[in-house]
């Protein structure tokens, strides 16, 4: 589950740019009430239930920050780990170090773990919901610009399943691509011929266009805001095929909600999209507190 650790410095970077004021930049409140000298001990705090994510940034944050600051490094010990369910009052981490260099990362971090850990609480809900049902939650690309690293990473923090990381890796032929394509069979061979390797998907939201897709190679289908009972159709209608065609994935996309994830895994698809994940899924309440009272650091 790990983050590519120059995406992580870089948006790190980016993010203290832009509460600093550039590099080093300043905390004109920081630096004019607390000493540099004064060094304490604080504690990441869950202030509600949840599942964490993020934890990964808060060592690179405060890294950073003291090598723009030319204080001593932060000590970070972590208490739970990514993807633990944590309830209010949780201690997340551990931090001892100077008090400017943990103030001024304060709300970095916080922004940080806060939105991770709240993408992933939402999609642990999804994942529970699917439990038994052989059907997995995917994400998608609706993700924070900036941040879909990060994104992606939460959803597998919890319990979820990436799609495609971008338009690179994954071709997804949808309505406006068939359109400029000239037809469904017309778009799948495009991309086949410019881009062998890579793995093609194809939207409907019909059964004719789903056996249009199928005649066409496609074995992959999004069956986009089809009803519970029109999937179930839908669903049979393939597997009837797959002698023939061989394994097709199907994933449910459009519309879906917690209420009604259990009835779409059950009319048999493979995955269910649910954009919601990354761009509807509200923060996670993490709070920094700071043990008191501090020391001073020998001079």
């Amino acid at each position: 589950m790990d983050l590519d650790p120059g995406w992580l410095r870089a948006t790190v970077a980016g993010a203290l740019d832009e509460d600093l004021g550039g590099d080093p930049g300043r905390d004109v409140t920081t630096e004019a009430t607390v000493p540099s000298s004064l060094t304490g001990t604080a504690r990441l705090v869950a202030r509600a239930d949840g599942v964490v994510a993020g934890l990964v940034v808060v060592a690179p944050v405060l890294d950073e920050v003291s090598r723009r600051t030319g204080l001593p490094t932060v000590r970070v010990e972590l208490t739970v780990p990514e993807g633990a369910r944590v309830g209010a009052g949780d201690v997340l981490a551990v931090l001892h170090g100077p008090v400017r260099t943990l103030l001024t990362a304060e709300r970095t971090l916080l922004n940080l773990v806060s939105h991770a850990s709240g993408v992933a609480t939402h999609t642990r809900r999804w994942a529970d919901a699917l439990a038994g049902t052989g059907a997995m939650v995917l994400d998608t690309r609706k993700t924070t610009p900036g941040l879909r690293a990060l994104d992606k990473y939460a959803v597998r923090c919890g319990g979820g399943t990436n799609k495609r990381m971008g338009l690179y890796d994954v071709a997804m032929v949808k309505d406006n691509h068939v359109v400029a394509a000239g037809g469904v069979a017309e778009a799948i061979a495009a991309v086949r011929q410019a881009f062998p390797d890579v793995v093609v998907q194809v939207e409907a939201d019909t059964l004719e266009q789903v056996m249009t897709a199928l005649d066409a190679g496609a074995r992959f289908l999004l069956l986009d805001n089809m009803p519970p009972a029109v999937l179930a159709e839908v669903v049979a209608a393939v597997r009837a095929r797959e002698p023939q065609t061989g394994r097709v994935e199907l994933e449910a996309t459009g519309g879906l909600t917690l209420a009604s994830a259990h009835e779409v895994a059950a009319t048999g698809v493979d995955y269910l999209s649910v954009g919601a994940l990354t761009h509807s899924s509200p923060q996670l309440d993490v709070a920094l507190d700071l043990d008191g009272p501090a020391t001073t650091i020998p001079r």
